[in-house]
């Protein structure tokens, strides 16, 4: 699994010109899925996004994670992009990405655990569907995290 993370000021995701789903202040997060991923990726990212100490403490310094910032928010995005390959050619290959029939469970899974440790209900894009996603980052920060690069 590949994720990238953006501490947002605001974002949203629209389908078929509606908003589907909004955040004020928190974390937008594109997730990326391949078959090799298990519920051990799942735990194991979802672990790593509510620790990341990127938001601002009362000085000022990215000390906080995601649960010490009062009303904050998560919203999650299923991007398969994310798991392209782009070493020959010009045209991104992307072999990588898991079909929906692994996919969507395991980006399920993704959501419940990531909700159940952040302890709010994540806001999320639709599978499959062809989002227009906005968002102010803050900071900015963006930071790419990759199940399989743990060592």
């Amino acid at each position: 699994m590949r994720i990238v993370i953006q501490r947002c000021k605001q974002a949203s995701v629209a389908i078929d010109g509606q908003i589907k789903s909004q955040i004020g202040h928190g974390m937008m997060i594109l997730l990326g899925i391949e078959d090799a991923d298990t519920f051990e990726d799942i735990d194991w990212l979802c672990r790593k996004i509510v620790s990341l100490r990127i938001f601002n403490d009362e000085q000022g310094v990215m000390n906080l994670p995601i649960t010490e910032v009062p009303e904050s928010g998560i919203l999650l995005v299923s991007q398969f992009t994310l798991m392209a390959s782009t070493k020959k050619g010009n045209r991104p290959s992307y072999i990588r990405a898991s079909k929906p029939d692994v996919a969507i469970p395991l980006y399920e899974q993704f959501i419940a655990h990531l909700s159940q440790l952040f302890g709010h209900e994540v806001q999320t894009g639709q599978f499959g569907a062809d989002m227009q996603v906005s968002l102010i980052n803050d900071g900015p920060v963006t930071i790419i995290i990759d199940s399989q690069n743990r060592q």
